[in-house]
């Protein structure tokens, strides 16, 4: 397979690869890499999403609002609460 850079693209890798002591192709192999997977796992996830509303497994407004407020809670509270200090 082949593909085209622009030269902007192909400046900025090459600077990318350099700063690294790698090579430019293997950079860009392992740039790819981690899109095809991470792509692999978004759409992954997204269908087991669309799965769960359709066994009516969802949440309310309401709900959701109180698990961020309970989740934020929780991340602020001193630490003297949380028995670190």
């Amino acid at each position: 397979m082949e593909i085209n850079l622009t030269p902007d693209v192909q400046t900025k890798l090459t600077r990318l690869a350099a700063e690294r002591g790698r090579d430019a192709e293997a950079l860009a192999r392992e740039a790819i890499e981690r899109f095809v997977d991470y792509d692999v796992w978004f759409v992954n996830e997204l269908e087991k999403g669309l799965a769960q509303i359709a066994q009516g497994q969802t949440l309310t407004h309401e709900a959701v609002g109180w698990r961020l407020e309970k989740s934020l809670a929780e991340k602020t509270t001193p630490r003297v609460e949380q028995g670190f200090i």
